[in-house]
């Protein structure tokens, strides 16, 4: 249990001691990670990165890498797979890292097989004049687990006009005393090497408010959310990247609960559960203020996430209701991320709440996302400030994508230029209509059909056989109460694509999901009718 701070998806800051004169966590020695994302797309380059933080304090040198790839077949068992010769590669670094952070890059030049693999880094540092050797990570408390990548044979299936988004993470501005992210351009990189066409950089509206790395300082969250935004637009165009916020906003119970505004042209202030104010954590603004003037579409941050008493009773976090998600002008509250990278309680709760507003007529849209803070392979976070840390294979960057289509205009005259990126404000528009998509693997789309409406499910080999495709439609019964029914859909063993025209008579809207044989998912916006 995170007693502290919220517990959420993070690189982990160790060295932050809450001006205690001892912590478990600290050691004097810069906090090292060897990262790469989890999946390579055919035709991208295979990078990874050497994360250094707080190597002002501790400077260290990285002599040399070793990766060692073993690779694990359809069908062959983790055991089998570790008998086998691995494949190495050795870099000769010659680094003295002295920032408070970098992210050192490097690629694999080698083709590689489509599979999964697991890759053991060791890592030759010298820190205060000790040599070592870094396998992995050198986090206090954790296991030395290796990277797992997939290396795709295919490229993830996308309908013609739609992009994929990763529309939740944290960058180097979203830093305090138990956590820290990455820069731009190591995440662009990233995503194109996973196949996402766009990421929304959704800074804490509190962490642009105070120094770096000195946490407790107030500074212009103004100024550095501009600083944020030159960053990304130097960057280039492909995978678009755009700069917004995680906004703090107080909801109808005076709580705190998290807005995403991709694409803000201002800052919007929101201290409320910053963890600076000891017990002083009422919102600065309610989210009936903030909503009514917003120029791009918003949405509502992982509504339903479970969380402890600490985090209700110190930091005033609450969950997000009917009455807020009708806040402010039409369509502002736009959709609810409530996949946040796994598919755990808070998505089962939030789904289910997205699923009684669309009853009642509310037209959201279901967004994924994953909250990540750099963690592009495993994500290491802080489960007890000071004492202890952790590790798991959730809440990974780009795994979980919101797929959406862009306007018919806007996908032509892509497609007529040769380019796939598309501008910001197209993007953010896109968001004003209805059609889309969230996935880790599958794709899962509808399209209207002369009567109807037709949804069309595609896997590849990479992601497993399609194994349930479920329509659902909303229809009244004869008291005028709205319910859905789902709607029975055989699947034969082994297809890989699969279509469905559902009649539009008597139904509100129409929705679906899909699984494959490897547990893969994905889950549609809802067709109204």
């Amino acid at each position: 249990m995170d007693f502290l701070f919220r517990d959420k998806p993070r690189y982990a800051e160790s060295h932050y001691k809450f001006r205690l004169p001892w912590s478990p966590l600290f050691h004097r020695c810069p906090e090292i990670i060897v990262d790469a994302p989890f999946q390579i797309v055919p035709g991208e380059a295979f990078p990874f990165w050497i994360a250094v933080r707080d190597a002002d304090r501790f400077p260290v040198r990285l002599e040399r890498l070793r990766l060692s790839f073993r690779r694990q077949s359809p069908g062959e068992s983790r055991a089998e797979s570790a008998s086998q010769r691995p494949t190495s590669f050795e870099y000769k670094l010659n680094i003295s890292a002295n920032e408070s952070l970098a992210f050192y890059p490097a690629q694999v030049t080698d083709k590689l097989n489509p599979g999964f693999y697991e890759i053991f880094a060791e890592l030759d540092v010298t820190c205060r004049g000790k040599k070592g050797i870094i396998r992995n990570r050198n986090l206090p408390g954790l296991s030395k687990e290796p990277l797992r990548v997939q290396v795709l044979g295919e490229v993830p299936p996308k309908p013609v006009g739609y992009i994929a988004c990763e529309t939740h993470c944290h960058t180097h501005i979203s830093a305090d005393p138990v956590e820290f992210g990455a820069f731009p351009d190591v995440l662009q990189k990233a995503a194109r090497a996973i196949g996402l066409d766009a990421v929304f950089c959704t800074d804490h509206s509190y962490d642009f408010a105070f120094e770096s790395p000195d946490y407790m300082r107030p500074t212009d969250g103004e100024l550095r959310y501009r600083a944020l935004q030159k960053e990304i637009s130097e960057l280039p165009e492909y995978p678009r990247m755009i700069a917004g916020e995680e906004v703090s906003a107080g909801n109808a119970e005076g709580r705190n609960v998290h807005l995403l505004l991709p694409g803000t042209s201002a800052y919007v202030p929101g201290l409320g559960d910053c963890g600076r104010n000891w017990l002083r954590n009422h919102p600065t603004l309610p989210l009936t203020e903030i909503l009514p003037h917003l120029g791009t579409p918003a949405f509502a941050a992982h509504p339903e996430e479970r969380m402890s008493a600490a985090e209700r009773g110190v930091f005033r976090r609450g969950n997000w209701s009917h009455g807020d998600l009708a806040a402010g002008a039409p369509l502002n509250v736009r959709g609810m991320q409530f996949w946040n990278g796994s598919r755990d309680a808070g998505f089962t709760a939030g789904r289910a709440l997205w699923i009684r507003e669309l009853l009642r007529g509310a037209r959201l849209l279901p967004i994924g996302g994953n909250d990540a803070h750099g963690d592009l392979n495993a994500y290491t976070g802080v489960k007890v400030p000071l004492f202890k840390l952790k590790i798991n294979r959730n809440h990974v960057f780009g795994y979980v994508r919101t797929v959406i289509q862009m306007p018919g205009e806007t996908a032509t005259r892509a497609a007529q230029n040769g380019s796939p990126a598309h501008s910001e404000k197209e993007i953010l528009s896109a968001f004003r209509g209805d059609n889309l998509y969230v996935t880790d693997g599958p794709a899962l789309w509808w399209t209207r059909a002369a009567g109807g409406i037709e949804f069309t499910a595609q896997s590849t080999a990479d992601y497993g056989a399609l194994k349930t495709v479920r329509i659902f439609g909303a229809c009244k019964n004869g008291n005028g109460e709205a319910s859905e029914k789902e709607i029975s859909v055989p699947v034969d063993a082994g297809t890989y694509k699969l279509s469905e025209i559902i009649p539009a008579v008597d139904y509100i809207y129409l929705r679906a999901e899909c699984e494959t044989s490897q547990g893969r998912f994905a889950l549609t916006s809802a067709a109204f009718l």
